[in-house]
């Protein structure tokens, strides 16, 4: 359908209606609050990937160390093991070479108790752990009370008995008299009370006497 305008004037356009200052206001207000949390959120995102960056990194670097730790402690527990085995030997030789030279000590003790007794000799000597069994010829009980005090007086031996004293005769018109005793061997090591001093240990033994004073 086709409409014509006879009057020949132009119709008059619409009005536009006016948006309120107060509603524009408003949306800009929105806009701008959204752009300033959106880069507030940025920077806090940023921020905090950063951290969590340096975070992972750390761990990382924390678990490289520990492996590395972990390799050490392997190390320095394998180095223990072998310290205290070789300390075990070292224990066992110093043991051996203390009592090797505490042995050569006590016989180099006895043997100048013997060389200041007249009239007396060993002839066998058994050492155990803490003690002494001595057997031997004398010239005299004397001599065999002079030996057991001249032992006392070493400071290395306690606990001196005789078990036995009594005249053999080893040899036609000589009196012999044969003994057996024991002597715990002190815990002191020689420290004396006033008793005889020792040689050191490595010194140069006295030569026993071959044969007793007194005899034929």
């Amino acid at each position: 359908m086709i409409r014509i305008n006879l009057l020949g004037q132009a119709r008059p356009k619409a009005a536009k209606q006016a948006v309120p200052l107060e509603a524009t206001l408003q949306i800009v207000l929105f806009i701008a609050a959204v752009a300033v949390a959106a880069v507030i959120l940025g920077v806090i995102y940023f921020r905090q990937k950063s951290d969590l960056d340096a975070i992972n990194k750390r761990i990382a670097a924390l678990r490289a160390e520990k492996v590395s730790l972990q390799q050490i402690k392997q190390d320095v527990d394998r180095f223990e093991s072998e310290k205290s085995t070789l300390q075990q030997r070292i224990d066992v030789i110093e043991t051996l070479q203390k009592n090797r030279s505490g042995a050569q000590e006590l016989l180099q003790m006895v043997a100048n108790t013997v060389v200041r007794v007249d009239s007396l000799w060993l002839t066998e000597l058994d050492r155990s752990s803490t003690s002494l069994e001595i057997k031997g010829e004398a010239g005299s009980i004397n001599a065999v009370a002079n030996f057991i005090t001249e032992l006392k007086r070493s400071g290395y031996f306690d606990k001196i008995e005789i078990k036995s004293a009594k005249e053999d005769d080893l040899q036609p018109g000589v009196a012999t008299f044969g003994f057996e005793m024991s002597a715990a061997v002190s815990s002191l090591g020689g420290a004396t009370s006033g008793g005889a001093k020792t040689q050191p240990a490595g010194a140069a033994q006295p030569t026993p006497p071959p044969s007793p004073k007194g005899r034929s």
